[in-house]
């Protein structure tokens, strides 16, 4: 059983974990002290029961949460196949968002990420275009990313769009990320590869700007200081802190 902080729905929490397809838990990857799904897990389980807490994300305007779960799936408009996973999915009134979050993996060797099936819609060339663009791009080299999953974005950011039309909301996807300055042995994190990652998170907002599914980075360290002003979350943000470390 991992050790979850406290004041968190641990069961609520181990329902949500159970359906990953990455099984986190089984695999022991969870207890890694770098594992970005224990730090998201932690986080964003405090919301499970109790979403009017969680305030509205930087840099997402979309009002209230209504609900907040871990480990959403987005599925395509198809059955069969793999289907895209988030690590959060918050619903609003008028929105659906989901959250990618990493923490230390643009910082390890990349590995070769690819479509293995073509994903296609014909209204995606019409309301995910600039997505659909990178998603050619990369098929035929023409763009490349390494320290970044741009594959895996494109995948999840379809999904959402699923999703969010067949709700009638608008689509958000966040992409979560921090920038240790040490890996948890206490070597230093390569700067040149956190470098990269900021020029590789420019190019791809940059690429998919004005699409149907909005693409809204956001760093760890933000995101707890907008939490830490809130009375309710203070304690939440020091034991988050407490256990993670500086997240950039």
């Amino acid at each position: 059983m991992p050790e979850f902080l406290p004041d968190l729905p641990v069961e609520g929490i181990l329902e949500c974990l159970k359906r990953s397809p990455g099984h986190e838990i089984r695999s022991g990857k969870f207890d890694s002290p770098e594992s970005s799904a224990a730090l998201v897990a932690n986080a964003f389980g405090w919301f499970l029961n109790r979403p009017q807490v969680l305030p509205p994300l930087p840099g997402v305007p979309a009002g209230q949460a209504e609900t907040v779960t871990l480990e959403a799936e987005m599925r395509y408009p198809w059955k069969g196949g793999r289907q895209p996973w988030l690590d959060v999915g918050i619903e609003t009134a008028t929105t659906l968002i989901g959250i990618q979050s990493k923490r230390y993996e643009p910082f390890r060797p990349s590995k070769v990420q690819g479509f293995s099936e073509l994903i296609d819609r014909p209204e995606w060339r019409q309301t995910m275009g600039a997505y659909t663009k990178m998603r050619d791009d990369l098929v035929s080299g023409k763009v490349d990313f390494d320290a970044m999953d741009a594959v895996g974005l494109i995948k999840q950011a379809y999904g959402i769009q699923t999703r969010a039309e067949k709700r009638a909301l608008g689509g958000v996807l966040v992409y979560l990320y921090a920038e240790p300055k040490t890996w948890a042995s206490g070597k230093p994190v390569n700067p040149d590869r956190v470098i990269q990652h900021q020029k590789e998170l420019a190019k791809f907002a940059r690429m998919v700007a004005g699409d149907a599914v909005v693409f809204v980075p956001l760093r760890w360290a933000d995101l707890l200081r907008q939490w830490a002003q809130v009375p309710a979350l203070a304690a939440h943000v020091e034991a988050l802190r407490a256990r993670f470390g500086k997240l950039g």
